[in-house]
């Protein structure tokens, strides 16, 4: 019998690495052009962590989270989100004491138990980044216009820019209030979740993608119609710099998010190219979060964008990196001298191949085809005496004679 995967646990095969690397490196480069720097944490977490800051009464806690007692009978959870740990090495670290404005940046796999489906999955990757340490909208802004470059760096326009405002903790209570009582005349056509979330978390009913809880939530409170002053500035200021820089977005003032710590700014990219799974990135402002931790009262904000639901609207193009040059020899001794002259081109940066076992020439041409090669050689043995050979541009056969030096190849395939 077989050993398989566990469902929902995906095996990255190198055609589909090429493209997650193109990403990453994407994700690298905006955002440390926009001072960020990477923090890696653990993928396994006391479990209390992300009870105190994603919330008891979330669906994550309640009923996604992967969660045992190790053998020292501590109860651990394997990371359903990013924020909490890159928080609690924030607080464990004194980071705040360096400088408690920290540009943050994470790459890595979270775990959720949840019903496998298109661009989610049991064990999946996110990038994240975190800002600590500034109230002003201006930081808004700038995670949002960051989060669009970077889908403008790996090529996709598509998803669009929505946002909204959680309010705060003492603006909040009135528009819960508004909402369950709007809510209470609605329960019989909510679907059981909601039922539930009425009760423990009834923002999340706003969330719900079930087409009768969508149609009996039609007409509900606006969280911008119950925001503090100070709410209601902040918003304004943060839709004020992106109108500046010209970052088109819309409001959604049916957004909130599933973690309890977030407080005002509330952001999504949306697309509707994947069903239902309509965000690839999702975050916002969590003010309160450090302290409900145990660290100082500093302010937050952050996204995390799904990597395999950005790996998906891709789609079909090739990430690949081709050889630039494949080494065809005639011969034991070719090959020999072959392999010398591929370490050597190696090391000076140049992507080559070549055949190892003394297949037929036809058979290493056919290799080299297969592989994409942008340039090929055959070396027998009167280019290793005369230490030059035809070097041929496979797109049209164009052959240029270069001697058999490492930089005098690079120089020529370059």
């Amino acid at each position: 019998m077989s050993i398989t995967a566990i469902k929902g646990f995906n095996d990255i095969l190198p055609t589909e690495s090429d493209r997650w690397q193109y990403i990453e490196q994407a994700a690298r480069r905006v955002f440390e052009l926009n001072g960020f720097s990477e923090i890696r944490v653990p993928v396994m977490e006391k479990t209390e962590l992300f009870c105190r800051s994603i919330g008891d009464a979330t669906d994550i806690v309640e009923k996604e989270m992967y969660t045992f007692t190790d053998k020292g009978e501590n109860s651990v959870t394997l990371r359903p989100e990013g924020t909490a740990g890159v928080m609690r090495a924030f607080i464990e670290h004194k980071l705040y004491a360096l400088d408690p404005v920290a540009k943050l940046y994470y790459l890595g796999p979270m775990f959720r138990y949840e019903r496998p489906q298109k661009g989610r999955y049991r064990q999946f990757h996110q990038i994240g980044a975190e800002i600590t340490g500034v109230n002003s909208p201006l930081a808004d802004a700038q995670v949002l216009n960051m989060l669009v470059h970077f889908f403008r760096e790996i090529g996709l326009d598509e998803p669009s820019l929505q946002i909204n405002s959680l309010g705060c903790p003492d603006c909040r209570p009135a528009y819960r209030a508004a909402l369950v009582a709007f809510l209470e005349e609605r329960l019989g056509s909510l679907c059981e979740d909601c039922r539930r979330r009425f009760t423990t978390n009834p923002l999340r009913v706003l969330d719900c993608k079930v087409p009768g809880c969508i149609e009996a939530t039609v007409g509900a409170p606006s969280v911008l119609d119950h925001l503090c002053g100070g709410c209601a500035e902040h918003f304004a200021g943060v839709r004020g710099y992106l109108d500046s820089t010209a970052t088109p977005y819309s409001i959604n003032h049916r957004m909130v998010r599933g973690l309890d710590y977030y407080t005002r700014t509330t952001f999504e990219l949306v697309t509707g190219l994947l069903g239902s799974q309509s965000a690839v990135a999702a975050g916002g402002r969590y003010d309160g979060l450090i302290s409900q931790l145990g660290g100082p009262a500093i302010p937050g904000i952050g996204f995390a964008i799904g990597f395999e639901r950005v790996a998906l609207l891709l789609g079909d193009k090739d990430f690949s990196r081709q050889p630039d040059l494949f080494i065809a020899t005639m011969g034991a001794g070719e090959r020999d001298f072959a392999f010398r002259l591929m370490h050597d081109l190696l090391n000076a940066g140049v992507r080559v191949e070549m055949e190892y076992e003394g297949k037929s020439l036809k058979s290493q041409m056919r290799r080299a085809d297969k592989l994409g090669a942008r340039y090929s050689v055959v070396i027998g043995g009167n280019e290793v005496a005369s230490g030059k050979a035809a070097i041929k541009r496979m797109k049209d056969g164009e052959q240029i004679e270069v001697p058999l030096k490492s930089e005098d190849i690079r120089n020529m395939l370059a």
